[in-house]
């Protein structure tokens, strides 16, 4: 299942700490050999200054307590710079550690400004110093540390890039602690922000868009509402069109989210439109069932390719998410999307057929008739089936519905109604944040 693996098109999309996680869960996975995990948690690890950390992956990957000089002159280094920096940034970190005087500042950036360096000679070089100080600490992987001091920092900043580039780092720090409330709160603050009219072009909006909805996978899939975000986002215009345009793979991401959303059913016309739009692009067997389900009615495809997505769901780090209890491990989002996806296939198959086999269907599903019977029985009821069971043939009979033109006006309105919805959103938002940005 390696093929349907993601992760060197979501790490071109990721800060390199943000890769961390996910090699981990693809090595306890043993998707790849240990040694190519190990090898390119080094690569990546060259780029930070947790030169410790890849002093004992090398250690572990070698079997050596010999490290290369160039790691040893590294560390060095960064020693050096983390004591050059706390010196640096030693006024307005004793500043910001006195609560007494925290409580001085205001929500006015400029006369905090005026106030710091009036009363306690802090000015632009010092505020400067805090924020190298805090992207030092987040490249060391000292995440809260970092996530304080950018949150102080942005808190003081005049410079909208600067700013922005705090709030991402300020982001990426908290999906690294799982603090995924606060994260969440940061993403609906950078997507207010990237939204504006006063984004600074359309292309870096663009690419912006793509990492977000990166980033935010992390979130999505452990906040407990995250089922409802991800669709809420992905759906709306400019994201689907970025997802189109450059980042298809996503659609792996949302399909899952809609098929486990019970709530949700009425975004699936449009998922499977996008799918079918984009099958040259990116496909896998998730978007596959799907097709062969609702395009196709292939019935023994689906059911192939769901056997497909169980092992797809299983290797993937965000949809693979393991729970212990107990003894046991469970996988909730692969236990909703195949009971769901069962669903699906029972629903559409009565749909299209009027007299259905129960001890054919038991076969299929590996019951006995009894318990067939018995689901079935359950399922129509609960799926508002017009139907009926017929013990003595052992048969379900479908009864042959005429299209109610009314139910057809009022089911387009219904996703009408969602469209208009999130159309509404995104015109709002961009006024909403440049008003907020206005009174920063």
């Amino acid at each position: 299942m390696a093929q349907y693996d993601l992760t060197v098109r979501m790490a071109a999309q990721m800060d390199c700490h943000l890769v961390f996680p996910i090699l981990e869960f693809l090595q306890e996975r043993q998707l790849y050999a240990d040694e190519q995990i190990l090898q390119g948690k080094i690569c990546l690890l060259s780029g930070t200054n947790m030169v410790d950390y890849a002093m004992d992956i090398h250690k572990s990957l070698h079997g050596t307590e010999d490290v290369p000089a160039d790691m040893v002159a590294r560390r060095s280094e960064v020693v050096a710079r983390l004591r050059s920096l706390d010196e640096a940034a030693a006024p307005i970190v004793a500043f910001l550690s006195n609560q007494q005087l925290v409580q001085e500042l205001r929500p006015d950036k400029q006369y905090n400004i005026h106030m710091l360096q009036e009363r306690y000679q802090i000015g632009p070089d010092q505020i400067e110093a805090l924020y190298q100080y805090a992207k030092f600490q987040f490249e060391c992987g000292n995440y809260s540390g970092a996530a304080d001091f950018l949150y102080q920092y942005r808190a003081l900043c005049t410079n909208s890039e600067r700013s922005l580039s705090a709030l991402w780092g300020k982001l990426a720090a908290e999906i690294l602690m799982q603090n995924w409330d606060v994260a969440q709160e940061e993403l609906n603050r950078l997507k207010e922000i990237i939204d504006s009219k006063n984004f600074s072009s359309p292309i870096n909006q663009l690419h912006s868009r793509i990492w977000l909805m990166h980033w935010s996978l992390f979130i999505f899939f452990n906040h407990e509402n995250g089922k409802n975000g991800i669709i809420d986002l992905f759906f709306q215009d400019r994201y689907l069109n970025a997802i189109q345009t450059n980042a298809p793979h996503l659609l792996r991401y949302l399909a899952a989210a809609v098929v486990v959303n019970k709530r949700r059913r009425n975004m699936l016309k449009e998922l499977i439109k996008v799918i079918q739009q984009e099958q040259q692009t990116y496909k896998d067997p998730i978007t596959e069932f799907l097709e062969c389900l609702y395009v196709n009615y292939d019935f023994d495809g689906a059911q192939q390719k769901l056997i497909e997505c169980e092992q797809v769901i299983l290797n993937d780090p965000f949809l693979g998410k393991r729970i212990e209890e107990g003894n046991f491990v469970t996988v909730p989002l692969r236990d909703e999307f195949l009971e769901n996806s069962r669903l699906f296939i029972f629903e559409t198959y009565c749909h299209i057929h009027r007299c259905i086999d129960i001890g054919m269907l038991a076969e299929k599903m590996n019951m006995t008739y009894d318990e067939a019977e018995l689901w079935i029985m359950n399922l129509v009821k609960s799926s508002k089936l017009d139907a009926k069971i017929d013990s003595v043939t052992g048969t379900l009979i479908m009864a042959t519905n005429q299209v109610n033109v009314h139910e057809q006006i009022i089911e387009s309105m219904k996703n009408l109604n969602a469209r208009t919805y999130m159309l509404a959103k995104s015109l709002v938002d961009p006024g909403h944040a440049a008003a907020q940005q206005a009174g920063r």
